[in-house]
């Protein structure tokens, strides 16, 4: 576990010493700050609350158009290979079709790639760090880290990264139309780690049909969806207790708020040992606390545009929403063969929601529709959040 310790740490201490380098939507307001700062567009309904926005890193558009020209850029990575895009897309809610993702050098990830839409209201970072409370701390795993390693930048090769961007004059002409203090005047990754934190913070979906629902348009999802929105509110399936509230997830945060909770789930996928063990490659908190009983707990991801991210789960070990609602209505999954054996059922450590329940097979499809009405194709065809390297 001495890894995870220290990518926890390294990612406390970079951001303590970055200041050191040189449908119904309207525009919300940030309090405080210059002009630029309160007119930032969140593209939020009037319903949902402001996220909370670190006071070192303000929002405004010109450092959002930076961080989406940085998120789509290769060359931000050890061998020019890869960008933060190449694990989030767009057309899939900003998630990926892979089990587990690949990394610039190859290495296999060991956990799935979450979408990042609504990433601006989360509690914690990636599935299962309690430590990461920001995305300005979370950015720099991607960038930096090296278990494993993903855009691969390092001591050797940061400099001469940084050399090369920053002598594009596209880059040139975005950080000079930052008005953030005066070491701007060149790129460093102070700026490339608030840059990017703000147009991810930026990515917001409120426009599904469940949200036009909600508030009062008629005939916009099925007969067959609005069954199942009633299952998934029920008590008899639970579903809502671990995804909901506006965002479809426990783990939410905003700036109405006094107090955040920052909770995770063991949903019984496996039990290697009749004793609770997950896998060695990723089992939850458990790498972060060392608490036995933090074993398979990772955190509840939201489920607005689920149906665009499959694979499912911290591993990307389901494939299909239909074998997600199976394995809750099993109460966990049961693995008879192969090196994962073991029966999650009867993991110590599960949710106590994790309960299982019985469902009839036209009710499975019902509460497929309602997951599916959570799709927002406004964002998944927004030129906001888009590629500016292939206008």
């Amino acid at each position: 576990m001495t890894k995870y310790f220290a990518l926890a740490a390294f990612a406390a201490i970079f951001v303590s010493g970055l200041s050191a380098c040189g449908g119904g939507s309207e525009t919300r307001y940030q309090t405080g700050g210059s002009s630029a700062e309160r007119q930032f567009d969140w593209n939020l309904p009037a319903h949902i609350p402001l996220p909370i926005v670190p006071s070192e890193n303000p929002v405004n558009e010109a450092m959002f158009e930076l961080g989406r020209h940085l998120f789509y850029e290769q060359r931000l990575s050890g061998n020019g290979s890869q960008s933060c895009e190449s694990c989030h897309h767009q057309n899939m809610a900003f998630a990926e079709s892979l089990e587990r993702s690949i990394g610039s050098t190859g290495e296999l990830h060991p956990r799935n790639a979450q979408s990042l839409v609504n990433v601006a209201f989360n509690t914690t970072y990636t599935w299962a760090n309690p430590a990461l409370v920001t995305l300005e701390q979370q950015i720099l795993v991607p960038l930096f880290g090296e278990f494993p390693v993903e855009q691969g930048l390092n001591e050797d090769n940061k400099n001469a990264v940084l050399a090369e961007l920053d002598a594009d004059p596209i880059y040139q002409q975005l950080v000079g139309e930052l008005d953030s203090g005066g070491d701007n005047d060149v790129l460093n990754f102070n700026i490339i780690v608030k840059a990017l934190a703000t147009f991810v913070r930026g990515i917001n979906s409120f426009s599904s049909d469940t949200d036009r629902y909600e508030n009062g348009e008629a005939n916009v999802i099925s007969n067959a969806a609005l069954k199942g929105r009633e299952l998934f509110f029920s008590e008899d399936l639970e579903c809502f207790h671990c995804h909901g509230g506006y965002n479809f997830t426990d783990a939410t945060a905003d700036s109405s708020q006094l107090f955040v909770d920052t909770p995770f789930h063991n949903t019984g996928l496996y039990n290697l040992d009749d004793q609770g063990a997950y896998p060695e490659i990723s089992q939850g908190i458990i790498e972060i606390t060392g608490k036995a009983s933090d074993m398979g707990r990772f955190k509840a991801p939201s489920l607005r545009n689920v149906a665009l991210t499959a694979p499912y789960m911290h591993d990307g070990s389901i494939a299909t929403l239909e074998e997600v609602i199976r394995t809750y209505a099993a109460g966990g999954r049961n693995i008879s063969n192969g090196p994962n054996t073991g029966d999650g059922r009867a993991n110590p450590f599960r949710d106590g929601f994790v309960s299982g329940f019985d469902i009839s097979e036209d009710d499975i499809q019902n509460l497929i529709a309602f997951l599916e009405s959570l799709t927002d194709f406004e964002l998944i065809n927004n030129p906001r959040f888009a590629n500016p390297w292939e206008n």
